[in-house]
């Protein structure tokens, strides 16, 4: 079972941008296929990005398609999610993702090990 730690989650006002990370841990990092979720208040988790273990494929939600990059630096066991063009509809707890297969990366269902959630909140 893998841990997944985030952080980097903050207020920040509308148009500003964001860095996000997530720490792995107990198992080989290079081997794992990263995503990130999002769910805000009242609504079901949506798939945001995901990243294959040699930083391809990449796949984003059409709803940050542009305004988001996923990367990840398989030195430091970590992945980034940069936000820029911040909305408050990205309001929302992000949650770091550990997918089984890339192909399935959009599906909630399909997630081994999720992280605790970071909270960004976009003010307008």
């Amino acid at each position: 079972q893998v841990q997944l730690v985030e952080s980097g989650g903050r207020l920040v006002q509308a148009g500003g941008s964001l860095r996000l990370s997530c720490a792995a841990s107990g198992r080989t990092f290079n081997n794992l296929i990263m995503g990130w979720f999002r769910q805000a208040p009242g609504k079901e988790r949506e798939f945001v990005a995901a990243i294959g273990w040699g930083g391809r494929p990449i796949f984003y939600a059409d709803s940050v398609k542009g305004r988001v990059t996923i990367s990840r630096d398989n030195n430091k066991n970590t992945v980034y999610l940069q936000m820029d063009s911040l909305k408050p509809e990205d309001t929302a707890v992000y949650y770091c993702a550990a997918p089984s297969t890339i192909w399935r990366a959009r599906d909630p269902g399909n997630i081994d090990s999720w992280g605790q959630g970071t909270q960004v909140t976009v003010s307008s």
